[in-house]
Protein backbone atom coordinates (compact mmCIF):
# COMPACT_ATOMS: atom_id res chain seq x y z
CA UNK A 1 0.00 0.00 0.00
CA UNK A 2 2.62 2.54 0.82
CA UNK A 3 4.55 1.65 -2.28
CA UNK A 4 1.19 2.21 -4.70
CA UNK A 5 1.41 5.80 -3.05
CA UNK A 6 4.82 6.44 -3.23
CA UNK A 7 3.87 5.71 -6.84
CA UNK A 8 0.22 7.87 -7.36
CA UNK A 9 2.44 11.02 -5.75
CA UNK A 10 5.48 10.58 -8.23
CA UNK A 11 2.98 10.44 -11.02
CA UNK A 12 1.26 13.34 -9.86
CA UNK A 13 4.74 15.91 -9.05
CA UNK A 14 5.59 15.01 -12.83
CA UNK A 15 2.32 16.00 -14.35
CA UNK A 16 1.78 19.12 -12.19
CA UNK A 17 5.50 20.24 -12.56
CA UNK A 18 5.30 20.24 -16.37
CA UNK A 19 6.46 22.51 -18.72
CA UNK A 20 5.20 22.01 -22.19
CA UNK A 21 3.92 25.10 -23.46
CA UNK A 22 1.58 25.08 -25.80
CA UNK A 23 0.48 27.74 -28.43
CA UNK A 24 -1.11 28.64 -32.03
CA UNK A 25 -2.45 29.74 -34.96
CA UNK A 26 -5.63 29.43 -36.71
CA UNK A 27 -6.61 31.16 -39.60
CA UNK A 28 -10.58 30.65 -40.36
CA UNK A 29 -12.28 31.82 -43.52
CA UNK A 30 -16.36 33.46 -42.94
CA UNK A 31 -18.48 33.35 -45.78
CA UNK A 32 -21.97 34.06 -46.56
CA UNK A 33 -24.46 33.69 -49.24
CA UNK A 34 -23.55 36.71 -52.24
CA UNK A 35 -25.57 39.39 -52.57
CA UNK A 36 -23.37 41.26 -54.63
CA UNK A 37 -24.92 44.51 -56.16
CA UNK A 38 -23.70 46.83 -58.08
CA UNK A 39 -22.99 50.56 -57.25
CA UNK A 40 -22.94 54.18 -59.25
CA UNK A 41 -19.68 55.35 -57.78
CA UNK A 42 -15.90 53.88 -58.20
CA UNK A 43 -13.90 53.98 -55.10
CA UNK A 44 -10.63 55.25 -54.80
CA UNK A 45 -8.28 52.22 -53.11
CA UNK A 46 -8.97 54.06 -49.43
CA UNK A 47 -12.82 54.06 -50.13
CA UNK A 48 -12.43 58.45 -50.84
CA UNK A 49 -15.18 59.63 -53.47
CA UNK A 50 -13.50 63.14 -54.14
CA UNK A 51 -14.43 65.97 -56.69
CA UNK A 52 -16.83 63.68 -58.46
CA UNK A 53 -20.46 65.01 -57.99
CA UNK A 54 -22.03 61.84 -59.97
CA UNK A 55 -24.95 62.90 -57.60
CA UNK A 56 -25.50 66.32 -59.80
CA UNK A 57 -26.29 68.26 -56.36
CA UNK A 58 -26.60 71.62 -56.46
CA UNK A 59 -23.79 72.94 -54.14
CA UNK A 60 -20.92 74.83 -53.74
CA UNK A 61 -19.10 71.62 -51.67
CA UNK A 62 -20.79 68.41 -50.31
CA UNK A 63 -19.28 65.30 -48.32
CA UNK A 64 -20.38 62.22 -46.56
CA UNK A 65 -18.58 59.97 -43.84
CA UNK A 66 -19.47 57.25 -42.12
CA UNK A 67 -19.79 58.36 -38.69
CA UNK A 68 -17.66 56.16 -36.51
CA UNK A 69 -15.18 55.26 -38.96
CA UNK A 70 -14.84 58.91 -40.31
CA UNK A 71 -14.49 57.37 -43.83
CA UNK A 72 -15.40 59.77 -46.65
CA UNK A 73 -17.96 58.03 -49.08
CA UNK A 74 -18.29 60.80 -51.32
CA UNK A 75 -16.89 64.13 -51.79
CA UNK A 76 -17.50 67.17 -53.60
CA UNK A 77 -14.80 70.11 -53.03
CA UNK A 78 -15.10 68.88 -49.61
CA UNK A 79 -11.72 71.69 -48.62
CA UNK A 80 -13.33 75.08 -50.36
CA UNK A 81 -13.18 77.19 -47.45
CA UNK A 82 -16.74 78.77 -47.58
CA UNK A 83 -18.63 80.74 -44.82
CA UNK A 84 -20.46 78.14 -42.40
CA UNK A 85 -23.52 80.78 -41.14
CA UNK A 86 -24.98 78.74 -38.26
CA UNK A 87 -23.32 75.11 -38.51
CA UNK A 88 -20.90 77.50 -36.87
CA UNK A 89 -22.43 76.26 -33.68
CA UNK A 90 -21.66 72.57 -34.18
CA UNK A 91 -18.15 73.71 -32.66
CA UNK A 92 -20.10 75.45 -29.77
CA UNK A 93 -22.40 73.08 -29.00
CA UNK A 94 -19.43 70.48 -28.57
CA UNK A 95 -17.37 72.88 -26.70
CA UNK A 96 -20.46 73.38 -24.48
CA UNK A 97 -21.07 69.78 -24.25
CA UNK A 98 -17.66 69.15 -23.34
CA UNK A 99 -17.86 71.85 -20.67
CA UNK A 100 -20.82 69.67 -19.40
CA UNK A 101 -19.57 66.43 -19.35
CA UNK A 102 -16.12 67.80 -17.15
CA UNK A 103 -18.38 68.92 -14.55
CA UNK A 104 -17.99 72.60 -15.43
CA UNK A 105 -21.18 73.39 -16.01
CA UNK A 106 -24.23 71.47 -15.67
CA UNK A 107 -27.93 71.62 -17.10
CA UNK A 108 -29.23 73.41 -14.32
CA UNK A 109 -26.33 76.04 -14.22
CA UNK A 110 -28.36 79.58 -14.98
CA UNK A 111 -26.64 81.83 -17.27
CA UNK A 112 -27.06 85.20 -17.66
CA UNK A 113 -27.14 87.62 -20.34
CA UNK A 114 -24.85 90.60 -21.41
CA UNK A 115 -25.86 93.74 -22.81
CA UNK A 116 -23.54 91.63 -25.93
CA UNK A 117 -25.75 88.78 -26.11
CA UNK A 118 -29.35 90.82 -26.19
CA UNK A 119 -27.95 92.79 -28.89
CA UNK A 120 -27.37 89.69 -31.16
CA UNK A 121 -29.13 89.80 -35.11
CA UNK A 122 -30.45 87.07 -37.11
CA UNK A 123 -32.04 84.21 -34.96
CA UNK A 124 -32.83 84.47 -31.56
CA UNK A 125 -35.09 83.95 -28.65
CA UNK A 126 -34.89 87.70 -27.59
CA UNK A 127 -33.02 87.33 -24.59
CA UNK A 128 -32.97 90.44 -22.02
CA UNK A 129 -30.09 91.41 -19.60
CA UNK A 130 -32.52 90.50 -16.85
CA UNK A 131 -33.39 87.22 -16.99
CA UNK A 132 -31.04 83.99 -16.82
CA UNK A 133 -31.70 80.27 -18.70
CA UNK A 134 -30.62 77.15 -18.07
CA UNK A 135 -27.75 75.81 -19.52
CA UNK A 136 -30.22 72.77 -20.48
CA UNK A 137 -32.64 75.20 -21.95
CA UNK A 138 -29.58 77.39 -23.76
CA UNK A 139 -28.86 74.25 -25.68
CA UNK A 140 -32.58 73.63 -26.53
CA UNK A 141 -32.86 77.81 -28.25
CA UNK A 142 -29.21 76.90 -30.11
CA UNK A 143 -29.90 73.01 -31.20
CA UNK A 144 -33.86 73.65 -32.40
CA UNK A 145 -33.59 77.84 -33.62
CA UNK A 146 -30.10 78.54 -33.57
CA UNK A 147 -30.46 81.32 -31.12
CA UNK A 148 -27.55 83.39 -31.47
CA UNK A 149 -28.68 85.18 -27.81
CA UNK A 150 -28.06 81.86 -26.42
CA UNK A 151 -24.43 81.06 -28.39
CA UNK A 152 -22.87 84.19 -27.17
CA UNK A 153 -24.93 84.24 -23.47
CA UNK A 154 -22.88 80.60 -23.22
CA UNK A 155 -19.84 81.42 -24.81
CA UNK A 156 -18.84 84.42 -22.79
CA UNK A 157 -19.68 82.36 -19.62
CA UNK A 158 -17.43 79.64 -20.45
CA UNK A 159 -14.40 81.56 -21.59
CA UNK A 160 -14.99 84.63 -20.16
CA UNK A 161 -15.74 86.98 -23.06
CA UNK A 162 -16.71 85.95 -26.73
CA UNK A 163 -13.56 86.24 -28.05
CA UNK A 164 -11.81 83.67 -25.11
CA UNK A 165 -14.14 81.59 -26.24
CA UNK A 166 -13.53 81.89 -30.04
CA UNK A 167 -10.40 80.99 -28.91
CA UNK A 168 -10.89 77.76 -27.43
CA UNK A 169 -13.15 77.18 -30.51
CA UNK A 170 -9.87 77.65 -33.00
CA UNK A 171 -7.97 75.84 -30.84
CA UNK A 172 -10.23 72.74 -30.96
CA UNK A 173 -10.51 73.00 -34.42
CA UNK A 174 -6.80 72.46 -34.64
CA UNK A 175 -6.42 69.50 -32.31
CA UNK A 176 -9.44 67.82 -34.44
CA UNK A 177 -7.60 68.34 -37.48
CA UNK A 178 -9.23 70.98 -39.03
CA UNK A 179 -6.93 72.99 -41.07
CA UNK A 180 -9.30 74.51 -43.31
CA UNK A 181 -11.15 76.61 -40.45
CA UNK A 182 -10.76 79.83 -39.00
CA UNK A 183 -13.57 80.91 -36.63
CA UNK A 184 -13.84 84.57 -36.09
CA UNK A 185 -17.51 84.38 -33.81
CA UNK A 186 -19.12 81.81 -32.32
CA UNK A 187 -22.69 82.28 -33.63
CA UNK A 188 -21.35 82.12 -37.54
CA UNK A 189 -23.07 85.78 -38.72
CA UNK A 190 -20.74 87.09 -41.97
CA UNK A 191 -17.48 88.08 -40.56
CA UNK A 192 -14.78 88.56 -42.91
CA UNK A 193 -11.87 85.63 -42.51
CA UNK A 194 -14.83 83.19 -40.64
CA UNK A 195 -14.27 80.30 -43.11
CA UNK A 196 -14.19 76.50 -42.94
CA UNK A 197 -14.92 73.56 -45.37
CA UNK A 198 -17.41 70.52 -45.76
CA UNK A 199 -14.73 68.32 -44.58
CA UNK A 200 -13.84 70.65 -41.11
CA UNK A 201 -17.64 70.46 -40.77
CA UNK A 202 -17.63 66.56 -41.09
CA UNK A 203 -14.85 66.23 -38.46
CA UNK A 204 -16.44 68.72 -35.51
CA UNK A 205 -19.58 67.45 -36.25
CA UNK A 206 -18.08 63.46 -36.27
CA UNK A 207 -16.65 64.48 -32.30
CA UNK A 208 -19.58 65.88 -30.93
CA UNK A 209 -21.74 62.64 -32.29
CA UNK A 210 -19.18 60.45 -31.06
CA UNK A 211 -18.49 61.63 -27.88
CA UNK A 212 -21.33 63.50 -26.99
CA UNK A 213 -23.80 61.65 -27.98
CA UNK A 214 -26.86 63.39 -25.35
CA UNK A 215 -26.97 66.38 -28.00
CA UNK A 216 -28.99 64.39 -30.27
CA UNK A 217 -31.74 64.79 -27.25
CA UNK A 218 -31.76 68.20 -28.67
CA UNK A 219 -30.80 68.26 -32.17
CA UNK A 220 -33.50 65.78 -32.51
CA UNK A 221 -36.14 68.07 -30.85
CA UNK A 222 -39.01 69.09 -33.35
CA UNK A 223 -41.70 71.34 -31.64
CA UNK A 224 -40.74 72.50 -27.83
CA UNK A 225 -41.34 76.00 -26.12
CA UNK A 226 -39.25 78.07 -23.40
CA UNK A 227 -40.57 80.17 -20.73
CA UNK A 228 -43.08 78.34 -19.70
CA UNK A 229 -44.47 77.64 -23.61
CA UNK A 230 -44.61 81.65 -23.98
CA UNK A 231 -41.50 80.87 -26.19
CA UNK A 232 -42.32 78.65 -29.19
CA UNK A 233 -39.79 76.22 -30.83
CA UNK A 234 -39.86 74.85 -34.34
CA UNK A 235 -36.61 73.28 -35.46
CA UNK A 236 -34.72 74.71 -38.41
CA UNK A 237 -33.99 71.03 -40.05
CA UNK A 238 -36.46 69.79 -41.66
CA UNK A 239 -34.46 66.45 -41.88
CA UNK A 240 -35.14 65.84 -38.65
CA UNK A 241 -39.09 65.19 -39.41
CA UNK A 242 -39.02 64.37 -43.02
CA UNK A 243 -36.08 61.78 -42.83
CA UNK A 244 -36.36 58.51 -40.54
CA UNK A 245 -33.36 58.10 -38.43
CA UNK A 246 -32.40 61.73 -38.38
CA UNK A 247 -30.16 62.43 -35.47
CA UNK A 248 -29.78 66.17 -36.35
CA UNK A 249 -27.44 68.16 -36.35
CA UNK A 250 -27.45 71.83 -37.63
CA UNK A 251 -28.85 74.34 -40.34
CA UNK A 252 -27.08 78.01 -41.11
CA UNK A 253 -28.24 80.57 -43.72
CA UNK A 254 -26.88 84.00 -44.62
CA UNK A 255 -26.29 86.37 -47.71
CA UNK A 256 -22.74 84.88 -48.42
CA UNK A 257 -22.68 81.56 -47.46
CA UNK A 258 -26.28 80.83 -48.97
CA UNK A 259 -27.82 77.76 -47.37
CA UNK A 260 -25.77 75.08 -45.30
CA UNK A 261 -26.71 71.79 -43.57
CA UNK A 262 -24.84 69.16 -41.63
CA UNK A 263 -27.57 66.42 -41.47
CA UNK A 264 -26.71 62.90 -39.66
CA UNK A 265 -28.87 60.32 -39.44
CA UNK A 266 -28.84 56.30 -38.36
CA UNK A 267 -30.24 53.09 -39.70
CA UNK A 268 -29.49 49.34 -38.99
CA UNK A 269 -26.61 50.34 -36.83
CA UNK A 270 -24.69 52.32 -39.47
CA UNK A 271 -24.46 56.07 -38.66
CA UNK A 272 -23.81 59.02 -41.51
CA UNK A 273 -23.18 62.67 -41.75
CA UNK A 274 -23.77 64.76 -44.81
CA UNK A 275 -22.33 68.54 -45.24
CA UNK A 276 -23.75 70.52 -47.92
CA UNK A 277 -22.57 74.19 -48.00
CA UNK A 278 -23.45 77.41 -50.81
CA UNK A 279 -26.70 75.30 -51.96
CA UNK A 280 -28.55 78.23 -53.99
CA UNK A 281 -31.83 77.60 -51.72
CA UNK A 282 -33.25 76.30 -48.03
CA UNK A 283 -34.82 73.27 -50.47
CA UNK A 284 -31.73 72.32 -52.52
CA UNK A 285 -30.07 71.77 -49.29
CA UNK A 286 -32.54 69.42 -47.57
CA UNK A 287 -32.54 67.76 -50.83
CA UNK A 288 -28.50 67.50 -51.78
CA UNK A 289 -28.91 66.10 -48.29
CA UNK A 290 -30.85 63.40 -48.86
CA UNK A 291 -29.45 62.66 -51.59
CA UNK A 292 -25.93 62.07 -49.45
CA UNK A 293 -28.03 59.94 -47.08
CA UNK A 294 -30.11 57.98 -49.43
CA UNK A 295 -26.31 56.51 -51.66
CA UNK A 296 -25.08 56.04 -48.37
CA UNK A 297 -27.75 54.15 -47.05
CA UNK A 298 -28.57 52.63 -49.81
CA UNK A 299 -24.66 51.13 -51.15
CA UNK A 300 -23.00 50.53 -47.38
CA UNK A 301 -23.76 48.42 -44.16
CA UNK A 302 -21.84 48.56 -40.70
CA UNK A 303 -21.10 45.01 -40.50
CA UNK A 304 -20.70 43.49 -37.01
CA UNK A 305 -18.89 40.45 -36.37
CA UNK A 306 -19.05 40.02 -32.51
CA UNK A 307 -19.43 42.26 -29.14
CA UNK A 308 -17.58 43.40 -27.13
CA UNK A 309 -17.02 40.52 -23.78
CA UNK A 310 -17.95 37.69 -26.34
CA UNK A 311 -15.95 34.67 -25.71
CA UNK A 312 -14.17 33.32 -29.07
CA UNK A 313 -12.34 30.33 -27.74
CA UNK A 314 -10.88 28.80 -24.48
CA UNK A 315 -6.78 28.87 -24.41
CA UNK A 316 -4.58 26.76 -22.96
CA UNK A 317 -2.50 28.14 -19.73
CA UNK A 318 0.50 26.37 -17.98
CA UNK A 319 2.17 27.07 -14.93
CA UNK A 320 -1.71 27.96 -13.55
CA UNK A 321 -4.07 26.85 -11.11
CA UNK A 322 -6.26 26.56 -13.91
CA UNK A 323 -5.15 24.78 -17.45
CA UNK A 324 -7.34 27.60 -19.60
CA UNK A 325 -8.56 30.90 -20.05
CA UNK A 326 -11.47 32.91 -22.07
CA UNK A 327 -10.19 34.98 -24.66
CA UNK A 328 -12.89 37.56 -24.94
CA UNK A 329 -13.30 40.44 -27.53
CA UNK A 330 -11.42 43.35 -25.92
CA UNK A 331 -14.22 45.88 -28.52
CA UNK A 332 -16.84 45.30 -30.48
CA UNK A 333 -15.42 44.26 -34.10
CA UNK A 334 -17.72 45.64 -36.46
CA UNK A 335 -16.70 47.30 -39.98
CA UNK A 336 -17.10 49.52 -42.78
CA UNK A 337 -18.80 47.41 -46.17
CA UNK A 338 -19.91 48.33 -49.28
CA UNK A 339 -23.47 45.89 -49.93
CA UNK A 340 -22.49 42.79 -51.26
CA UNK A 341 -19.11 42.49 -50.27
CA UNK A 342 -20.06 40.31 -47.45
CA UNK A 343 -18.90 37.48 -48.86
CA UNK A 344 -15.37 38.60 -49.20
CA UNK A 345 -14.63 39.25 -45.75
CA UNK A 346 -12.15 36.83 -44.12
CA UNK A 347 -10.65 36.90 -40.65
CA UNK A 348 -7.62 35.34 -39.33
CA UNK A 349 -7.24 34.70 -35.48
CA UNK A 350 -3.54 34.79 -33.68
CA UNK A 351 -3.18 34.15 -30.03
CA UNK A 352 0.27 34.21 -28.53
CA UNK A 353 2.04 31.24 -28.45
CA UNK A 354 3.58 30.87 -24.80
CA UNK A 355 0.57 31.43 -22.43
CA UNK A 356 1.46 31.44 -18.78
CA UNK A 357 0.27 31.59 -15.21
CA UNK A 358 -0.36 34.39 -13.76
CA UNK A 359 -2.19 35.73 -16.05
CA UNK A 360 -4.62 39.18 -15.25
CA UNK A 361 -8.10 39.79 -16.36
CA UNK A 362 -8.20 41.98 -19.85
CA UNK A 363 -4.82 40.91 -20.36
CA UNK A 364 -3.74 41.29 -24.31
CA UNK A 365 -4.21 37.32 -25.62
CA UNK A 366 -3.96 37.91 -29.10
CA UNK A 367 -5.90 39.46 -32.16
CA UNK A 368 -8.43 38.97 -34.88
CA UNK A 369 -7.50 40.30 -38.18
CA UNK A 370 -10.19 40.98 -40.37
CA UNK A 371 -10.01 41.69 -44.17
CA UNK A 372 -11.47 42.53 -47.36
CA UNK A 373 -10.35 41.38 -50.55
CA UNK A 374 -6.75 40.64 -49.21
CA UNK A 375 -6.98 44.47 -47.61
CA UNK A 376 -7.33 45.12 -44.26
CA UNK A 377 -10.14 46.36 -42.56
CA UNK A 378 -9.39 46.39 -38.68
CA UNK A 379 -7.81 44.59 -35.95
CA UNK A 380 -9.25 43.65 -32.61
CA UNK A 381 -7.60 42.85 -29.18
CA UNK A 382 -8.67 39.24 -27.49
CA UNK A 383 -7.78 39.46 -23.87
CA UNK A 384 -8.31 37.08 -21.11
CA UNK A 385 -11.96 37.26 -19.66
CA UNK A 386 -10.69 36.24 -16.25
CA UNK A 387 -7.29 36.20 -14.27
CA UNK A 388 -5.35 32.70 -13.60
CA UNK A 389 -3.16 32.42 -10.86
CA UNK A 390 0.52 30.58 -11.36
CA UNK A 391 0.42 27.34 -9.01
CA UNK A 392 2.69 27.81 -6.36
CA UNK A 393 3.69 24.83 -3.89
CA UNK A 394 1.37 25.52 -1.40
CA UNK A 395 -1.79 25.45 -4.07
CA UNK A 396 0.85 22.27 -5.46
CA UNK A 397 0.61 20.37 -2.45
CA UNK A 398 -3.24 21.17 -2.00
CA UNK A 399 -3.77 19.81 -5.98
CA UNK A 400 -1.51 16.58 -4.69
CA UNK A 401 -3.11 15.79 -1.48
CA UNK A 402 -6.70 16.20 -3.17
CA UNK A 403 -5.78 14.19 -6.14
CA UNK A 404 -4.39 11.51 -3.54
CA UNK A 405 -7.47 11.42 -1.23
CA UNK A 406 -10.05 10.80 -3.96
CA UNK A 407 -7.47 8.05 -5.48
CA UNK A 408 -7.38 6.30 -2.25
CA UNK A 409 -11.29 6.35 -1.95
CA UNK A 410 -11.94 4.71 -5.16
Amino acid sequence: MQKLRFIIISLLIIICSSTVCLGFSENYTWTVLDNSIETSASLTENGEVLDNNFLNLEAGSAILIEQNSGKILYGYNIHEKLYPASVTKVMSLLLIMEALDSGKITLDTKIPCSDNAASMGGSQIWLNTTEELSVHEMLKAIAVVSANDCVVALAEYLGGTEEGFVQMMNAKAKELGMNDTTFKNCHGLDEEGHLTSSNDIALMARELLVNHPKITEYSTIWIDSLRDGKSQLANTNKLVRNYSGCTGLKTGSTSLALFNLAASATRDGLSLIAVVMKAPTSALRFSNATSLLDYGFSNYSYKSFGNKGEVVKPVVVTKGISNEVNAVYESSPSFLIKKGEESKITYEVNLNENIQAPISQGQLLGTVTYSLDGNKLGEVSLVAESSVNKIDLITMAKHIFNSWFNLLRI
